[in-house]
């Protein structure tokens, strides 16, 4: 897998579940699509159909990120945060899948913007904001 090319550095490879696929505005609907951010500027990419870790390891984004049922959809959501407006409908849904998997994503951004490590290619805290006012 190629290195992110903002941020020269490898990025997390997953599997997109079939309970996300839908909600994804104009994206490859493969029987397992692939996606990857970096985990550093939290880019979202679609490779073509590849390779992806069976348990992506999110904690090499940062210790903040979500684990478990809420991490893909949390990845996902940060990825299309990049068109908040193209991507309204889809964030929500996936914000709301955070939240049932038991995590605040609101929580979540704030701790990634605190992580020194975390260099969003997004300006993260104004999109943060605007979640916000589109979730509650």
């Amino acid at each position: 897998m190629a290195a992110c090319c903002d941020a020269d550095t490898d990025p997390i490879a997953f599997r997109v579940p079939a309970s996300h696929r839908d909600t994804l505005p104009d994206r490859p609907r493969e029987t397992e699509p692939v996606a990857t951010l970096c985990p550093r500027c939290l880019t979202l990419e679609w490779p073509t159909p590849g390779d992806a870790d069976d348990e992506p390891d999110f904690s090499r984004i940062s210790d903040a990120f979500p684990t478990g049922e809420a991490a893909i959809p949390f990845a996902l959501a940060l990825g299309l945060c990049s068109s908040l407006a193209a991507n309204r409908e889809a964030i929500a849904t996936l914000l709301e899948d955070v939240e049932r998997a038991g995590t605040d994503p609101l929580l979540a951004m704030d701790r990634l913007l605190d992580d020194p490590g975390v260099e969003p290619a997004i300006d993260l805290a104004r999109r943060r904001h605007q979640v916000e006012q589109l979730l509650y």
